[in-house]
């Protein structure tokens, strides 16, 4: 078990980590302003599901698990780019307009699917958590249960902040015109899009 002085840290650090809007933020921004708070908590708890798999893999030997499916890995990179350009072209072409989401059992399905293929489409983000937390571990307690307890945390606070943005966004799409929706659209589009580019782009 950490110390309370390096579980303190650690809290820190993932707040300061989550804070950052990464893809994952602009996608639950650009939905909660379209369809609602309801949408982008979906995101939210799309991206969490990505996320315990994440911290799955890391618990039961990241190294391994890398270095046998590499190929996958690589496949996985150059899927969520393209998927992550696919949506911000679709929020360029929107009109504006709010509420026009389809039946709500298929939203439900493709909001919760839109946040576990976005954090998945970087599969750096395995290694970011293989390199952070394990600075945070006492070797000489259970390396698995620490890194369960750790990822835990991240997950926690990833949630409490994305939800926030979700019902920040919500708040104001219920304010905006459609002309500053389009515009709000677009500048998330173009994020998507860049971040898509950056993706497919970068070294394997």
């Amino acid at each position: 078990m950490p110390d309370l002085a390096a579980l303190l840290s650690y809290i820190v650090a993932c707040f300061v980590i989550v804070i950052v809007p990464g893809p994952s933020v602009t996608v639950i921004v650009a939905n909660s302003l379209r369809h609602g708070a309801r949408a982008g908590l979906l995101n939210v708890l799309g991206t969490q599901i990505g996320l315990v798999l994440m911290i799955a893999v890391l618990a039961f030997g990241l190294a391994a698990v890398v270095g046998a499916m590499g190929n996958v890995f690589e496949v996985l990179r150059l899927l969520g780019a393209a998927y992550l350009i696919w949506l911000g072209i679709r929020m360029w072409r929107s009109d504006g307009s709010l509420g026009a989401a389809d039946g709500v059992p298929a939203a439900r399905r493709s909001f919760v699917l839109q946040g576990f293929v976005v954090i998945w489409s970087n599969p750096k983000a395995l290694l970011f958590f293989g390199a952070f937390i394990p600075q945070f571990i006492d070797p000489a307690g259970s390396t698995l249960w620490q890194t369960m307890l750790l990822g835990g945390i991240f997950m926690a606070i990833a949630t409490v902040c994305d939800s926030l943005y979700a019902f920040a966004a919500s708040g104001a799409g219920a304010r905006l015109t459609q002309a500053r929706v389009k515009l709000a659209e677009r500048i998330s589009g173009t994020f998507l899009i860049g971040g898509g580019l950056w993706l497919a782009l970068s070294r394997r």
